[in-house]
């Protein structure tokens, strides 16, 4: 699915304007219909009762044909409205309506905001201002944000919540409305991906306003949010006569003294995402485990700096992931010296390895072209050297990497974002909140080597990569919760992620 930063989202409106034809009060009309058979879904008609808050541009006049639409229904409904002579033409059209049929609902604020008494049970609906806000909001409608703030009642914003710029990550210092639920029109808007905003934006859905499909197909973003729709054509069906060759060999350096879990880790969910052959590269401390746990894997001890370096240089290895609790020794930092001297295939780079690239930064000109690397939130300012200002900085900085040095990061976290060499962003749609544990990254590793050993694109991997992995965890729980969801528990329903990605409708 693409995404659209705001102005974008404008010009689409205006393309379905002007291409369908529509007029612009009839899709505000399309767009407060759907509003009301969401919240007729969630809320019951008889008792519910509503306190909407609508602001002067196209927020507010949706909110205001969403009252008129509610009057329809035994909601008990109160709407305010904002503003003294700022309003838009569609505002004011919503805003005649209104009265014209519901004479004595509205109450209107020009100047001053006298606090409306509402019930600790009412339900709040924000409809103050879009996504097209560009500056902090004061006066008035501070005065606004702060009384719902204030209440402990259940908040519903419209498209995005009042105060918040569609864009960015919220900095605290200024007023914005603190929503339980957000109803976004058409697409959801970038600020709802970045972890700063999680306490404002609360719960998401999307609402289909039948904005011009042809307008989105012909619309360039560098945006994108990935699904399984984006998924199922790129899944490889395997072949009758195919053989373990024809499915890659991996070598997975991973593991050091005390860490022989990442490498079983990393090794299970490799041999679990279709690969062909792997050979494991650690300590000879970790060779039972490891063999014991994983007797698919070829096991390559690892006494030297100059352990893996023949088997890079004769191209031995369709791909290398490297990095899962490796460690940062001089071993370490001589492996991955060997693998930069003398393999150029894309590999991936995790943990540990990324922790030695921060600290020998000349490696970085030196990583084979897209290859992927998968930094948690920390890892990722050490590479880069520096800390972020915010979720949105940090993608700009990956962006700025990844052109620059050719590579595919993958920033991990909630809607885990893969950065691409051309300055797309990939937001991931799979995943939940028991990831949040040891050992998921491991399994990430694991799996996006394995997928690159086979002969998926780097690009591809990464993405296919990411998906399964929060499928996996998302299937999980089923039987677990987000709680006792462990990395195994990610593992142990590969099986079940793939089929999921690969079924036909």
């Amino acid at each position: 699915m693409k995404l659209f930063a705001a102005d974008k989202i404008r010009e689409l409106d205006q393309y379905t304007i002007q291409h369908e034809p529509i007029a612009s009060i009839d899709l505000m009309e399309r767009a407060a219909d759907a509003l009301f058979e969401v919240i007729l879904s969630m809320y019951p008609v008889t008792g519910t009762k509503f306190c909407i808050f609508a602001g002067p541009g196209n927020n507010g006049g949706d909110a205001l044909a969403l009252a008129r639409k509610m009057q329809l229904l035994p909601y008990e409904v109160q709407i305010h409205l904002f503003g003294a002579d700022n309003f838009s033409e569609d505002c004011i059209t919503n805003k005649n309506r209104l009265i014209q049929q519901y004479p004595h609902l509205l109450t209107e604020h020009k100047y001053t905001f006298a606090e409306p008494e509402i019930h600790e049970d009412t339900i709040i609906i924000d409809g103050l201002f879009g996504s097209g806000l560009n500056r902090p909001l004061t006066g008035i409608y501070a005065d606004v944000i702060d009384f719902i703030n204030k209440t402990k009642n259940t908040v519903i914003a419209i498209d995005i919540p009042s105060g918040l710029f569609a864009e960015g990550c919220h900095c605290g210092e200024t007023p914005v409305v603190k929503a339980d639920h957000t109803l976004s029109f058409q697409f959801p808007k970038l600020a709802f991906f970045f972890r700063e905003n999680e306490s404002i934006v609360g719960d998401w859905s999307v609402l289909d306003i039948g904005l011009h499909p042809q307008g989105i197909e012909n619309t360039d973003t560098n945006y994108h949010y990935l699904d399984r729709s984006d998924l199922i054509s790129i899944l490889r069906k395997r072949k009758k006569f195919s053989h373990k060759g024809t499915y890659g060999h991996l070598a997975l350096v991973a593991g050091s003294e005390g860490m022989a879990g990442a490498a079983v880790l990393a090794a299970k969910s490799a041999v679990k995402s279709g690969l062909g052959l792997l050979t494991v590269c650690s300590p000879e401390c970790n060779r039972v485990i490891v063999q014991t746990a994983v007797s698919e894997a070829i096991y390559l001890s690892c006494r030297s700096g100059d352990c893996l370096a023949k088997g890079f240089a004769e191209k031995k290895y369709d791909a290398v992931a490297v990095g899962p609790g490796l460690g940062a020794g001089n071993l370490s930092v001589q492996v991955l010296t060997d693998l930069l001297n003398n393999y150029n295939k894309p590999c991936v780079f995790d943990a540990d390895a990324l922790n030695i690239i921060s600290e020998h930064r000349e490696m970085l000109k030196h990583l084979p072209r897209n290859s992927i690397l998968t930094p948690h939130p920390k890892e990722f300012e050490r590479l880069l050297g520096k800390p972020v200002q915010d979720s949105f900085a940090a993608i700009g900085s990956a962006v700025e990497m990844a052109c620059k040095y050719h590579l595919i990061i993958v920033l991990k976290g909630r809607y885990t974002r893969i950065v691409t060499p051309d300055g797309n962003i990939c937001f991931n749609s799979t995943g939940n909140p028991g990831m949040a544990t040891g050992g998921t990254g491991d399994v990430l590793t694991g799996m996006i080597g394995s997928l690159l050993a086979q002969g998926y694109e780097p690009e591809v991997a990464a993405k296919l990569g990411v998906f399964l992995h929060g499928m996996a965890a998302d299937i999980a729980l089923e039987s677990e919760s987000e709680e006792s969801l462990t990395a195994n528990d990610i593992i142990n329903h590969l099986g079940r992620a793939f089929k999921q990605v690969a079924k036909t409708e």
